[in-house]
């Protein structure tokens, strides 16, 4: 179990590490199938085996990994939840550019400040959502069709350039988006992030392919896994609808800015 396995694509990573990493993704499917913030499980559990002994190589198993389990997740609502293709499909192409531009910056960025603007963020996403306990039931156009296209571009290239950068947050920033800017109930919201999410991971993995930071061989394991959770969790989103998307979500924001808050505190 301890013995490092030597299989192509796979590193340092020993048997130990290669089961938690693959329960830590389908973790991270399951709940970032529901409302985003996957991320929150997934990366540190990268971060702790450090597959490859570079933070950088986490971040590239990541991309196989979450845009694996989106693109299952993705399958599942799109055959029952209405998804505006004409106007997130814009959204998606403007993230794929913002993601490789932050994956190109990853080891460049001032990463505390980074940490402290999320960390600010998701406080004030979580504190206007539980004071608004409507929010997110019903669907309200809150923005003529002309402005609605403009923040979602808007929203696609700044929320792609964090994913590529960073990560943990970006599902959960997405709804927050579509739910409280654009109008979109929860279960909606959290169908239309995927298809953003999709886009952002796969402008990562293209970025970190070529530059040859990808793990095939253990990215394509936990892809497995991620899919497989993202398939059960967004089969469960469906079932018990924007209500519950809501409290999970709730769950995930709180959840993030205690990890975040703590490796703050920590230094690491």
């Amino acid at each position: 179990m301890t013995t490092v396995l030597g299989w192509p694509g796979f590193a340092d990573v020993t048997l130990a590490g290669l089961i938690f990493l693959c329960v830590a993704a389908f973790a991270a499917g399951l709940v970032d199938a529901v409302c985003g913030g996957g991320g929150l499980i997934q990366l540190p559990a990268l971060l702790l085996v450090l597959p490859g002994g570079d933070p950088i190589y986490s971040l590239a198993v990541g991309k196989i990994s979450s845009g694996s389990g989106t693109a299952a997740a993705l399958r599942t609502y799109a055959g029952k939840v209405d998804i505006d293709w004409r106007r997130t499909t814009p959204m998606a192409v403007l993230a794929f550019a913002g993601s490789i531009g932050g994956a190109a910056v990853a080891d460049m960025l001032p990463a505390d400040v980074l940490k402290v603007f999320v960390m600010v963020a998701l406080v004030g996403v979580g504190i206007y959502t539980w004071r608004q306990p409507n929010l997110g039931e019903l669907e309200v156009d809150k923005l003529t069709p002309r402005r609605q296209i403009a923040a979602m571009c808007a929203a696609g290239l700044v929320i792609g350039l964090y994913d590529g950068a960073l990560g943990p947050g970006t599902g959960s920033f997405l709804v927050f988006f579509f739910v409280g800017v654009i109008g979109y109930a929860f279960l909606r919201a959290s169908a239309a992030t995927k298809v953003i999410n999709l886009g952002t991971n796969l402008g990562g993995l293209l970025y970190f392919a070529v530059a040859g930071k990808v793990l095939w061989g253990l990215g394509i394991s936990m892809a497995v896994c991620n899919m497989a959770g993202g398939m059960v969790g967004s089969a469960i989103a469906v079932r018990y609808g924007s209500s519950f998307v809501r409290k999970v979500f709730l769950v995930v924001v709180g959840g993030l800015i205690v990890t975040l808050g703590g490796r703050a505190l920590l230094g690491i």
